[in-house]
């Protein structure tokens, strides 16, 4: 029942976004993109301290600190899969007045993904506990290999992706976009479109990340309906987040490091996760939230400080 209800509410949701505010395609301003990702992020905090406690018997404060810990590692993850998305873009060459419908499309096969993937996560966990040991243990090679990599972004090249070549492979595409379609019609013939490929492409990325992601949430809690909605406020918010930080991803340089200190700390608060409940008890989830925001913040405040300063340098040997 509750899980019905969430799901008419973020329906209802999308139908508001996408039916009446965001009509027609057009290119995302940042501060646009800035002011709906204020409110998604108020949504997400008004459903975790106001509307959940009404709706849920039991919800209190440890479990209303467990969602805004998945939420801000969620929003997090994506803040990782919003720059690789920017690189596929450039890759691609969308025009900006169409990335937002490739983004529409994205997320909402990425809310679908998800709803599976945590479904099936929760299954398999509420079997067989142990699967929890070897999340973490994933987390922790996942952040220490984040930790020694060098390669950028830009170093993502969709053209290599096997998703890719098994689409151009089975599927006839056209040699040109046609707007903002999906499909045309090229020499009699029906054909996908490149802004399909994108897309596709898009799809897979957000795949990829969620085999992170998912496992970090579940590192955070174990209760299934709080992995999903804070999930879903998340993925909820990413559209609007990715035209706000897509034009700053030179200044957060950093927040990779930060991420992987995020993902190796969760995977080894879910491998001590029985001593430090027996230790720390209903603390432990005020002390994960304190640990993940204040790396993500420090990571991106070094970033900008870097920045700057590399800035100004360049500045006095110019002059």
């Amino acid at each position: 029942l509750l899980l019905t209800a969430f799901t008419a509410f973020v329906l209802m949701a999308l139908g508001l976004d996408l039916g009446i505010f965001h009509r027609k395609s057009h290119r995302v301003g940042f501060r646009e993109a800035l002011g709906w990702t204020a409110v998604w992020a108020a949504s997400a905090m008004v459903f975790a301290f106001f509307a959940a406690p009404r709706w849920i018997q039991g919800w209190g404060s440890t479990e209303a600190t467990s969602f805004v810990t998945g939420y801000v590692v969620e929003l997090s993850l994506s803040m990782d899969n919003v720059f690789v998305i920017a690189v596929i873009f450039r890759y691609f060459n969308v025009p900006e007045s169409w990335q937002h419908r490739v983004l529409i499309w994205g997320i909402l096969g990425a809310l679908v993904m998800r709803a599976v993937m945590i479904l099936a996560g929760a299954a398999v966990i509420h079997r067989y506990h142990w699967t929890l040991y070897l999340m973490g243990a994933f987390l922790v090679y996942t952040g220490l290999k984040m930790l020694r990599s060098t390669g950028g972004m830009e170093a993502v090249d969709p053209e290599h992706n096997p998703v890719v070549r098994l689409v151009r492979r089975l599927v006839p595409l056209a040699p040109a976009y046609d707007g903002e379609r999906f499909f045309t019609i090229h020499q009699g013939r029906r054909m996908l479109t490149p802004l399909a490929l994108v897309l596709v492409v898009v799809e897979t990325t957000d795949v990829v990340f969620a085999l992170d992601s998912i496992p970090a949430i579940f590192g955070v809690t174990s209760n299934a309906f709080i992995v999903f909605t804070s999930n879903v406020f998340a993925i909820l918010g990413l559209r609007s987040l990715y035209f706000v930080l897509a034009s700053l991803m030179g200044y957060f340089r950093l927040l990779k490091y930060g991420l992987a200190i995020v993902l190796v700390f969760i995977g080894l608060k879910m491998l001590a996760d029985h001593w430090l409940k027996a230790w720390l008890g209903d603390y432990l989830v005020n002390v994960s939230l304190g640990f993940v925001i204040g790396t993500i913040l420090t990571s991106m405040l070094a970033s900008v400080i870097l920045g700057v300063r590399e800035q100004d340098s360049a500045d006095g040997k110019a002059s």
